[in-house]
């Protein structure tokens, strides 16, 4: 049986990165009704607010939804883990609280993709607006944000530094903040983190709109589809949702919009779910469809990387720290005062290279870890060590999200064809090629052991593609199923607006056009804090005019071009 409740102005689907700004800012006139619809429940948990303790969330069905992809042709046919959100605060409250927001020309990309006034100098300002950066303001920084910005413990272990002298050793750039000026180059890694506790779109939009009246947020829900009015001679127009809870099945009304915030792969399964989509898709699907849109599930991208693992001559790693007594004591640090090895996700340096000479912006990105071990928790090498998580950043495959089902119970299938295209094996055999140069510069001497992880035997184009089919994760990054632009394949315009419908946006990391050089929390907090100004019809922020640091070094990059290959 269904039920009919209160209507609402906005009804926001996902109370994830995106979906936690814009029931904030959407609720902050008293005027609007809010609903805010959330599949997971409450995200208290110690182990969600404790950065240390991130690979727990990730892996744990109450606050993810665990998916796998299709076997992937070009990784030997493995089914790969696509972990996404299913809390408060989505997957910002189980991700690695990486802050990143990607270079300048990935946002001059969006536009020339057609996403109009979705360039650097548009967005430069939302990303300012976003965040709370600890170190101050200047043109490129906010300090009045939600969002708070850090750099963990600040590079206490040596072997954070160590790694950025060897980038530098090896001729590349250092950077202080690069997500400033300059991203090129080493230096320190920043993070979600505020006063030693992860700070997801939950504790930073969400927790304080709460106390409104305006605003509902209603948990452990499975929304079924989008509703729309059914009047002859008119456009079709969102007009609410269908959701399930607790066995009963509820519409509710949205007097204005419908918001899509549930992520790149929620994001398009409704969409299909509700009618919207491929003929074919929806017809396989056994679903009726009621509006044409190819591009819903398709353009889906992601990031790859894998572990570059060291031995450390020195005991001064991570890995001496996770025996039982140690836990207890860093665990115990942090609930009394949230401070020490606990208050840091332990990303705390990083670098940001171009793969071949010729390139405009780096599409190579590495996360330094001071410990030898997977990222999900599961194995540590046993001894001292060290690992860089490298990637590479602007793919080329692209893959799908396909309903297979009218049942919303059932997940659709995600198929990423990861390392489809040439240019991606390429960058692969790059990052293997300028890792050890790097890490095998002067500045790691002193610390730099036996290659652990690919090992010293993988040296010729096949072993290492074979090393990489094998050894590649995803680093959690799904993205662009639902892309902004105004070509054929688009599906939201500019202004986020479903294309041919009414009353129904996208607002989230499915209509990023193209994969940004990055993680992609900041971006997507930076998209939905313009969307909101869109969705009000508030006066977008004044571009910036801040300049961008573009690195004509081509000396260096033909240099290290030749030892790629």
């Amino acid at each position: 049986m269904t039920q009919s409740t209160t209507d609402y102005d906005y009804i926001i689907v996902g109370a994830g990165s995106a979906g936690c700004v814009l029931a904030n800012r959407l609720s902050k006139d008293s005027n609007n009704k809010v609903l805010l619809l959330e599949t997971g429940g409450s995200d208290k948990s110690i182990f969600i607010q404790m950065p240390t303790a991130l690979s727990i969330p990730m892996n744990t069905k109450k606050y993810a939804w665990q998916f796998e992809t299709q076997a992937e042709p070009y990784l030997d046919n493995r089914r790969m883990h696509c972990p996404r959100g299913k809390v408060l605060g989505g997957s910002s409250s189980i991700n690695g609280m990486v802050y990143v927001r990607g270079h300048a020309r990935d946002f001059d990309e969006w536009q020339q993709e057609g996403a109009k006034d979705w360039d650097y100098a548009h967005c430069l300002p939302y990303f300012k607006k976003a965040e709370s950066w600890a170190f101050g303001a200047d043109e490129y920084r906010g300090v009045d944000g939600p969002l708070g910005v850090n750099n963990g413990n600040n590079m206490k272990n040596p072997l954070y530094q160590a790694f950025v002298d060897a980038g530098v050793d090896a001729g590349y750039l250092a950077t202080n903040d690069y997500n400033g000026a300059q991203q090129e180059g080493f230096g320190p890694m920043h993070m979600t983190v505020k006063n030693g506790v992860r700070w997801s779109s939950s504790n930073a939009y969400l927790r304080p709109a709460m106390k409104r009246d305006n605003l509902t947020v209603i948990t452990h829900t499975l929304v079924h589809k989008v509703l729309f009015s059914t009047n002859e001679g008119e456009s079709k127009k969102a007009v609410g949702v269908r959701f399930e809870r607790k066995g009963q099945h509820i519409e509710v009304s949205a007097n204005k919009e419908v918001v899509l915030s549930a992520g790149s792969i929620g994001s398009p399964h409704i969409l299909q779910l509700s009618g919207i989509g491929a003929a074919q898709t929806l017809a396989d699907a056994g679903i009726e469809q009621i509006h044409e849109l190819p591009g819903v599930g398709e353009n889906l991208q992601d990031h790859l990387e894998f572990y570059f693992q060291f031995k450390c001559l020195k005991p001064i790693s991570l890995n001496g720290k996770l025996d039982p007594l140690n836990k207890l004591f860093i665990g115990t640090r942090w609930i009394l005062n949230k401070s020490g090895l606990g208050a840091t996700n332990h990303f705390e340096s990083c670098g940001f290279i171009r793969s071949k000479a010729g390139l405009e912006w780096p599409d190579l990105q590495y996360h330094f870890l001071p410990a030898a071990m997977r990222y999900d928790g599961k194995e540590a090498f046993a001894g001292h060590g060290f690992q860089v998580h490298i990637g590479h950043n602007k793919p080329k495959s692209r893959g799908s999200v396909k309903v297979v089902s009218n049942d919303p119970h059932t997940p659709p299938n995600i198929l990423f064809n990861y390392l489809s295209h040439s240019d991606d094996i390429e960058g692969f055999r790059a990052c293997v090629r300028l890792t050890r140069e790097i890490i095998n510069q002067p500045a790691l001497d002193q610390y730099r052991g036996e290659e652990i992880q690919p090992g010293i035997s993988v040296q010729t184009d096949e072993e290492i593609d074979s090393f990489v089919r094998r050894s590649v994760e995803s680093a959690y990054h799904p993205s662009c199923s639902c892309k902004m632009g105004e070509d054929a394949m688009a599906v939201v315009d500019s202004q986020t607006r479903v294309h041919g419908l009414e009353g129904l946006r996208v607002v989230d990391s499915s209509i990023f056009p193209t994969i940004p050089n990055g993680n992609l929390n900041s971006p997507t907090i930076m998209l939905a804090e313009r969307a909101a100004d869109l969705i009000l019809g508030n006066t977008p922020l004044t571009p910036s005019s801040a300049s961008v640091t573009i690195s004509n070094n081509w000396q260096t990059q033909q240099r290290h071009s030749s030892a790629a290959r």
